[in-house]
């Protein structure tokens, strides 16, 4: 891919269609068979075959992997997105796919509010009005007085937090390559999920072992989709096109794992992706303000 392509946001909107759809198998078959075995051990063979997938590339592009001086923050990243993966690996096989997806679009808020504490960057008071909003919006949505609190939504709790904390993370390695960002990602989810995997190892019952691996060819397919998609289209368009993700979230646990949605979910889920987007649109406008 040449960074200095046209935009061409068709090519793009239909790489982040198959991003979502990949990554909408791969969480199905999570919340199918996750309950079985290990939130460590799936994400282990996850990241085994991501690494299969990725040998060919690590090889051709092996000039890459030189000495960093910046591995520390590379290892927050790794240990920050371990946690990240094993706790949605372990909320999505107890919780509804639509409500799993709805409150994980707080991440950009998270993430500004980070940004805020961390990185000093300046919030104004619109994006802290949007900030409240999504909060009510996932206390409507989950609704705690007629749910009971479950170790899955302690989990998305976990998601939310570490997952922010790895993409502030990323912001600071900007500079390197994508083949290394996706190989210690991958290597790192391996290196660190491997001793829990071995010591919670669940033997894998007939039937379930191509599954289980399709995991990680999905999981690996849709982030390679992803850049391509980021290579091709507009963030704000993008942006956009990316909530699609909740409506594929009810249909597959509509027709699927049969969970209907209630109006508390529709009305919270609204609210949670006004915010969203309203702080991506902010974000957005305000980079475009600065480049002028």
């Amino acid at each position: 891919m040449n960074a200095d392509d046209p935009r061409d946001n068709i090519k793009g909107g239909a790489w982040l269609i198959a991003d979502m759809s990949l990554n909408i198998w791969a969480l199905s078959i999570v919340k199918a068979l996750g309950a079985d075995y290990a939130a460590a051990q799936v994400v282990f063979l996850r990241a085994a075959v991501g690494l299969v997938l990725l040998a060919p590339l690590i090889w051709r592009h092996r000039a890459s992997f030189r000495p960093r001086k910046d591995m520390l923050l590379h290892l927050l990243r790794v240990t920050l997105s371990v946690i990240t993966l094993t706790a949605s690996f372990f909320a999505i096989a107890r919780l509804p796919l639509a409500l799993f997806t709805a409150v994980n679009f707080t991440r950009p808020i998270v993430t500004m509010v980070m940004a805020a504490l961390l990185l000093r960057e300046t919030i104004g008071t619109a994006r802290w009005v949007a900030a409240a909003v999504a909060l009510v919006g996932v206390l409507i949505a989950v609704n705690p007085t007629e749910v009971a609190w479950t170790s899955g939504l302690a989990a998305l709790g976990v998601v939310i937090l570490s997952g922010s904390g790895a993409v502030i993370a990323t912001r600071r390695l900007r500079g390197t390559p994508q083949i290394v960002m996706m190989t210690y990602y991958t290597a790192g989810l391996a290196a660190f999920t491997a001793p829990l995997a071995l010591w919670n190892w669940v033997p894998v019952q007939p039937g379930h072992l191509a599954p289980l691996l399709l995991i990680g060819v999905f999981a690996q397919s849709a982030q390679a989709c992803f850049l391509r998609a980021h290579h091709h289209g507009e963030a704000g368009f993008l942006s956009i096109l990316g909530y699609l993700s909740l409506v594929l979230s009810v249909s597959v646990g509509y027709l699927v794992f049969e969970e209907i949605p209630t109006r508390g979910f529709w009305i919270g889920a609204v609210l949670v992706v006004s915010a969203a987007a309203w702080t991506t649109f902010d974000a957005s406008r305000a980079r475009t303000a600065i480049h002028q």
